[in-house]
């Protein structure tokens, strides 16, 4: 996973953790640290940064992973909403670690509301640090990820910070990804 890369052109990128936009340009040697929930996180000489699914060419990245992903989603269709958002809140991961947000303990309450006639789905969550800057994007992406759902109008997706986040909040699962049992 730690290869070292030339970016075949410029990429817009995302710093971390500060979540400033950015340019890579086409040549910068970078490695991929991190390829999860869509997104590539890639150091470079300058430090992290976090490049979107849609300038995986620019990595040499095969599309294979996103077919996967759209046969998940066939698998979902017919699911409750609600499965159907969980499953997509899977799919979104904090750039600096590699376990997605719900088996991370960050999403806090999930639901379905009906607000003018629009199914509308409310997620409430928080993030490993408050001052974290990657938190609107971690956010956005949720919110992008839902958005995709049939059948969902509108995706609220809100930062909240009490209660406050701790380790004992991690999933089995997420522990057993962190190497933490």
């Amino acid at each position: 996973m730690h290869q070292e890369i030339q970016l075949t052109r410029e990429v817009s990128a995302i710093q971390i953790p500060s979540g400033d936009s950015l340019v890579l340009p086409a040549g910068l040697s970078v490695f991929i640290t991190q390829r999860l929930g869509g997104t590539y996180t890639v150091a470079t000489s300058q430090g992290l940064a976090r490049i979107s699914s849609q300038d995986a060419d620019a990595l040499g990245v095969d599309p294979e992973e996103d077919k996967k992903k759209q046969e998940a989603a066939i698998k979902l269709q017919d699911a409750p909403l609600e499965e159907q958002i969980w499953a997509q809140l899977k799919g979104v991961y904090d750039p600096e670690i590699p376990v997605d947000i719900v088996n991370l303990g960050l999403v806090y309450d999930c639901g379905i509301e009906d607000i003018g006639g629009q199914t509308v789905a409310a997620v409430k969550m928080t993030l490993t640090a408050p001052g974290c800057g990657m938190g609107p994007v971690i956010a956005a992406d949720a919110q992008a990820r839902i958005m995709t759902i049939d059948g969902i109008d509108d995706a609220r997706v809100e930062l909240v910070w009490d209660p406050a986040w701790n380790q004992e909040m991690i999933s089995e699962e997420g522990r057993m990804k962190l190497g933490m049992i």
